[in-house]
Order: structure tokens, then C-alpha cells, then sequence
């Protein structure tokens, strides 16, 4: 029997929609994001709900993509999959979306609780952009949003070494909004939502976009060069051996090309 890999439960005026991979940490592959965005836009339409939650679970919101369906993909492939015209799609939703993180947001998982609105971290959360170990580097907008939240040096740093941070540090960089125990991160990130529900929705939606503005133009051309420099990393030796290595659990061998 498959297990459906995203979840949603509305209780009006929010919904809580999680990813249901744990088996791989919630590893993100194309099937899943589809899902992903089809239940966001669902809700997004539903008049019964006025704020929506995204979560994993206890011990990962997301740990990054499936590179096993990465591994041997060329340039073209990238191209033309356009994979990331989904998460364009997740940035489109109307409505307040709040990340309920606990455990790894890595890769994927930490691009993912970016393109919500707000995040609620528990204290075992980390927050991390790894792809520079596996030969690649953030292609779902990592590198602009990280950016954008915690500052440039940060930012950087994060990238270029693909370290990764606690929650108490995300929390003093301006990445999330609050930190909590772990056994009440879902529900203060639900009880967020709801403090937001209860505003008047129109305003809410209003005051969403005009928040959104102030980054939308440097977002847009930003995530086109982030985009292209993703696509051109897989015409590489490094890429094929990054992601080689991973899959095979040894070190990478880097020859720079």
C-alpha cells in the first residue's frame, strides 16, 4: 500500500499540510513537490481557510532532494523538466503560509520553509544549503532567500561550505521567527496561524504582497541566474562525481571540471 507522501487536515480557519516521506527524511522528488503544490493551490481556493501550515515531522521538515533522481541528468534534461516552475507556483499562494520546522531543513527542505512567510523552529531544528558537497549548488531559489533573510555573509557562508545552522542561530540571523520546544513547535506554528486567520483576510492578503514587493523585483532576476549557473553545474565531471559519491556513501574526488 503507498503512503500518500503529502498529508493536509483542515480545521477552518487553518490547514496543516505535511510532508509525508519519513522513510527518507522527506526527501523532495518531483511526484512530491506536484502534490506539494496542488494541495497548497486547493487550500489557497478554499474559502474555509484563511492561513495554511507546512510541516514534516519530529525529526525532519526536509532533508533535500532525491539525488538519486538527479545523479545522471544533463543539462537539457534540467532544461527542459523546468522543475522549479512549480516552486514559482508556491510562491504564488495568496494566503499566509506558516513552516513548522523540526529537525533537518537542508537543501530542498531549507529552500521549501524559505518560500513560506514565516517560520517556527523547534529547538532541534537545522538549517542548511549542503549542495556544494555533492558537486551543485542551490537551484529552488537557496541562494537568493538565504541571502535575503540573514544577510549576505551569512549567507555566504552557508553556501560556499555547506555548513549548516541551529535554530538559536537562525533565530539571531532573522531566518525564523521563534523558538520552541519540540514537542510544541506544530502547535505554536498553528496557533500563529490561526492569530492570523482571525484578521481580516482581505488585509491580510494585501499586507502579504506588499511585504512580498519590497524583494520581488531582485527575487525575479536573482532566481534566473540562480537558475541557469544550477542547469550548467550538470554538465560537469563534479556534479556526476558529487552525486556519485553521495549515492555511494565515500568521498568525492574533485577534479575541476
Amino acid at each position: 500500500m503507498t503512503t500518500h507522501p503529502i498529508l493536509v487536515e483542515t480545521d477552518a480557519p487553518i490547514a496543516t499540510v505535511r510532508l509525508n516521506r519519513p522513510k527518507v527524511l522527506n526527501a523532495l522528488n518531483p511526484a512530491l513537490i506536484a502534490d506539494l503544490v496542488e494541495a497548497l493551490e486547493a487550500l489557497d481556493h478554499d474559502p474555509e481557510v484563511r492561513a495554511i501550515v507546512l510541516t514534516g515531522n519530529e525529526r525532519a521538515f526536509a532533508a533535500g532532494a532525491d539525488i538519486g533522481a538527479l545523479a545522471d541528468s544533463t543539462v537539457v534534461e534540467q532544461i527542459l523538466r523546468d522543475q522549479f516552475a512549480m516552486w514559482d507556483r508556491i510562491r504564488r499562494i495568496k494566503k499566509p503560509l506558516v513552516a513548522a520546522v523540526s529537525g533537518w531543513a537542508l537543501g530542498g527542505g531549507c529552500e521549501v520553509a524559505m518560500t513560506c512567510d514565516m517560520i517556527v523552529a523547534s529547538e532541534t531544528a537545522r538549517f542548511g544549503q549542503p549542495e556544494i558537497n555533492i558537486g551543485v549548488m542551490p537551484g529552488a531559489g537557496g541562494t537568493q532567500r538565504l541571502a535575503q533573510a540573514i544577510g549576505k555573509a551569512r549567507a555566504m557562508e552557508m553556501v560556499l561550505t555547506g555548513g549548516t545552522i541551529s535554530a538559536d542561530e537562525a533565530l539571531r540571523a532573522g531566518l525564523v521567527n521563534r523558538v520552541v520546544p519540540v514537542e510544541r513547535y506544530l502547535d505554536e506554528a498553528q496557533a500563529l496561524a490561526r492569530e492570523i486567520a482571525a484578521k481580516p483576510p482581505i488585509a491580510v492578503r494585501m499586507a502579504k504582497q506588499s511585504v512580498n514587493s519590497v524583494f520581488d523585483d531582485y527575487l525575479d532576476r536573482g532566481l534566473l541566474t540562480e537558475r541557469r549557473n544550477f542547469y550548467l553545474l550538470f554538465a560537469t565531471d563534479d556534479q556526476r562525481e558529487g552525486m556519485a559519491a553521495f549515492l555511494e556513501k565515500r568521498t568525492p574526488e574533485w577534479r575541476g571540471r
